[in-house]
């Protein structure tokens, strides 16, 4: 992809306020207040990840008709679905991609979806490859015709696209996440979280570094890795999230003062990471 940052490290305002100064180069550390960053910009504190769950996105493939489609195409090897958020590649726009191997048409509702969440599609195109037929939108928020910088709007972008995807077409359920709770066809194997979940931080370049996480997909784990990663004061400065099939797999760009972040503070974003994503996977009554 093309390497063009969402937000320059140089951009980035300092991501703690309060009178606690967190000292890298001494090696000490504290929580800075409960702030979530992204693209070098402060958003609103989270205080109902509840409204980013499924409660405005109610699927209707439980109806007849789906499941007789669904049934039908389980004669074939279903695809792995991969819908991928990407903030790294235009600097201008939001990039969103969903693949399920052939099976996508136009995507005409899944646009008008992101339309109602006061989005606009500036740009749509399809291309192929031997993975499948890739719809790619570029994206922008209808009020100011800037890119998407909310964490709360980019997961509600992802659950949305991964809604539409189990209503029209319902025999992918049984390879995402949210299949579990709303498909036609659940997923016939859950994903070991312990097994599933690996983590990586290095250096790209003095003035930030590349966080890697690869773990079980969930509702709301977007919005989620932004808020831990900010509450240990690390900025994330841009990225891409990925949803392959039952897993995620995310790439941040981050820095700590517009650095690179050293030895220590990699292992302490790590650890958290860990503690969190490690936890039992939240229950389908918070969706």
């Amino acid at each position: 992809m093309v390497a063009a940052a969402m937000a320059s490290a140089s951009g980035s305002a300092p991501c703690f306020t309060d009178a606690r100064v967190i000292r890298q180069d001494a090696g000490a550390f504290c929580l800075a207040p409960r702030t979530v960053t992204f693209g070098g910009f402060v958003d609103k504190s989270i205080t109902n990840l509840n409204r980013l769950r499924l409660s405005g996105l109610k699927t209707k493939a439980s109806n007849a008709t789906a499941v007789e489609n669904a049934n039908a195409a389980d004669s074939d090897k279903v695809p792995t679905p991969v819908v991928i958020i990407d903030q790294d590649s235009d600097a201008d726009a939001t990039l969103v991609e969903v693949t399920f191997g052939d099976r996508l048409g136009a995507l005409l509702d899944t646009m008008n979806a992101l339309k109602n969440l006061g989005l606009n599609v500036v740009k749509a195109n399809v291309y192929l490859d031997s993975s499948g037929k890739h719809n790619k939108f570029a994206i922008t928020k209808a009020d100011s015709g800037r890119k998407v910088e909310d964490p709360e709007l980019l997961e509600a972008i992802r659950l949305t696209v991964i809604n539409n995807m189990l209503e029209f077409h319902p025999e992918s359920s049984s390879q995402l996440a949210m299949g579990a709770a709303f498909g036609v066809l659940p997923p016939t194997e859950l994903v070991d979280v312990d097994i599933a979940t690996h983590l990586s931080i290095e250096d790209d370049g003095p003035d930030r570094s590349l966080l890697y996480i690869e773990t079980a997909d969930r509702p709301g784990l977007l919005v989620e890795l932004v808020k831990i990663i900010s509450d240990i004061s690390v900025a994330v400065e841009s990225g891409e999230f990925d949803t392959e099939g039952l897993l995620a797999k995310v790439k941040f760009h981050v820095s700590y003062r517009n650095k690179a972040l050293i030895k220590p503070l990699q292992q302490v974003t790590a650890n958290s990471l860990r503690y969190f994503l490690r936890r039992p996977s939240t229950d389908e009554s918070s969706f």
